[in-house]
């Protein structure tokens, strides 16, 4: 290799390679100069080959180094390689020819600790676990039958695709799909928005409000699924009234979405079974049940028609039935002439005692009785009782009269003493008992001046003391005494 580096040859002396012997080269170069390394860094994207072999990139924060471990090696490996994880592997450095690229093949991987993403992912995701937007009890019921399905995802992969094919296999609906980006940084902004819009629909509208919403979308790395995980993404879904089913990523893959979501799809294509039944298998099992119902009734009528004979062929005769009530019957018929005849004894026994009563005698007795009655309610009514009588109820009433007239002048000196309190409050209130402590009134032209502006344009001036009023610049003149009922002409004095 050496050889081929060296400029001292002349151009057109320089020896001709084909590819295969320059990529043969570098391969031995690069394997001689390396031989066994222990690289650590952070998985990401892992690759299950049919064949068994393992491909995945191990990264750190500026470079990637394509890994591969053959079926043979899978089984010496002590862990499973899986995104996120961060891990020190040893293996030996290769190249592959048919597209010019290196890689290390691992045969032995240790873990070294939780990648930076993965570790923030299982931060996030406690944090939101510990508000209770996982909690169980706020998962809603998937509708068995959905009339409109909301499906949130690119118009333009193949996860659309498969969602309509399958559905169309399954059961039709009527599918409404809100276009997003399913990676990058507006990924989750407009999956949050597209959640909120599907709930913002008003039922009955232009626009119908969907059943059921699919946030779908194809498998990727970490990176790739990240949108998926942003805490805008997940509080939307679960915040969502319409029921929702996560289908992000193939099974292995697993976003913060998948726990808030009221069902995780392994893939969109499962998501799209587990939103329909299959028409087919309900028919199919309408007519079974139809079946079963068809052939219960005629087996319950048959054994109903057999219970019902059985039982009639152990009832007795009708006549038989009938034998001992006849009997009966004939006796009382029998008896009733009888029993007529003493009834009729007895009714007349009665009537002839009820009519005895009504003989002149007896009327002459229950008249005697009643004139006794009144005779004694008439002694009650002779004058000398009714004069007692009357006697009693003006005692009564001259009591009756004596205790008012004793309540209302008792009463009246209440009323009598509380009006005085009151007048002498009014007296000691009034602005004549203010002037008998040295205060005086001002009055001007005959209205009581408060101001010095007042008392200057006034053209007389008066002054009330308490024992008379003073003219300025005049004799002192005796004070009127007010009328009990004039109220004061001056309102406040201070």
């Amino acid at each position: 290799m050496s050889d081929l580096l060296e400029d001292a040859t002349p151009p057109g002396n320089l020896p001709e390679y084909t590819v295969s012997e320059l990529s043969g080269s570098i391969k031995r170069t690069l394997e001689s100069a390396f031989g066994r390394v222990r690289v650590k860094g952070e998985i990401g994207r892992v690759m299950h080959a049919r064949s068994g072999h393992l491909y995945y990139d191990l990264k750190d924060d500026s470079n990637v180094i394509a890994c591969n471990t053959w079926k043979g090696q899978v089984k010496g490996l002590s862990v499973m390689p899986e995104e996120g994880m961060e891990v020190i592997v040893t293996g030996r450095l290769s190249t592959f020819g048919p597209q010019s690229k290196y890689n290390l093949n691992v045969d032995q991987m240790e873990i070294a600790g939780a990648g930076a993403l993965m570790a923030m992912l299982e931060k996030r995701r406690q944090a939101l676990a510990a508000e209770g937007l996982f909690a169980a009890d706020r998962k809603q019921k998937i509708p068995f039958l959905p009339e409109v399905i909301g499906v949130v995802t690119s118009p333009s992969g193949a996860v659309i695709r498969d969602i309509l094919h399958r559905l169309r296999d399954r059961f039709p609906r009527h599918v409404l799909i809100w276009p997003v980006a399913v990676q990058g940084q507006s990924c989750a902004p407009e999956v949050a928005r597209a959640i909120a819009g599907f709930n913002a629909l008003t039922p009955g509208g232009a626009i119908p409000r969907p059943d059921l919403l699919i946030v779908a979308r194809g498998g990727g790395s970490v990176e790739d699924l990240w949108g998926f995980n942003e805490e805008i993404v997940v509080r939307a879904a679960a915040a969502s009234k319409i029921p929702l089913i996560s289908a992000v990523g193939h099974e292995t893959d697993t976003t913060l979405i998948d726990h808030a979501a009221d069902l995780r799809a392994p893939t969109p294509t499962a998501a799209a079974e587990l939103a329909v039944p299959v028409r087919l298998d309900l028919l199919a099992w309408a007519e079974e049940q139809e079946a079963r119902l068809t052939r219960a009734t005629r087996q319950g009528l048959s054994q109903r028609r057999q219970r019902l004979s059985d039982l009639s062929r152990a009832l007795p005769k009708p006549r038989t039935l009938i034998e001992t009530a006849s009997q009966r019957l004939d006796r009382a018929a029998e008896r009733l002439p009888a029993a007529l005849r003493m009834v009729t004894q007895r009714r007349r026994l009665r009537l002839s005692e009820v009519t005895g009563s009504l003989r002149p005698a007896g009327l002459r007795s229950l008249v005697a009785q009643s004139r006794r009655h009144l005779d004694t309610r008439t002694q009650r009514l002779q004058p000398d009782l009714l004069t007692r009588d009357m006697a009693r109820r003006q005692r009564d009433l001259q009591k009756l009269s004596d205790r008012f007239t004793r309540a209302a002048s008792g009463q009246i000196e209440v009323w009598t003493r509380r009006l005085d309190a009151l007048d002498r409050m009014r007296q000691t209130l009034g602005y004549t008992e203010t002037l008998k402590r040295g205060y005086a009134v001002v009055r001007g032209d005959g209205a009581v001046v408060t101001t010095c502006v007042a008392a200057a344009q006034a053209t007389s001036l008066e002054i009330e003391f308490a024992d008379a009023r003073l003219a300025v610049g005049g004799s002192p003149r005796p004070k009127p005494r007010p009328k009990p009922d004039t109220p004061p002409e001056q309102g406040t004095l201070l």
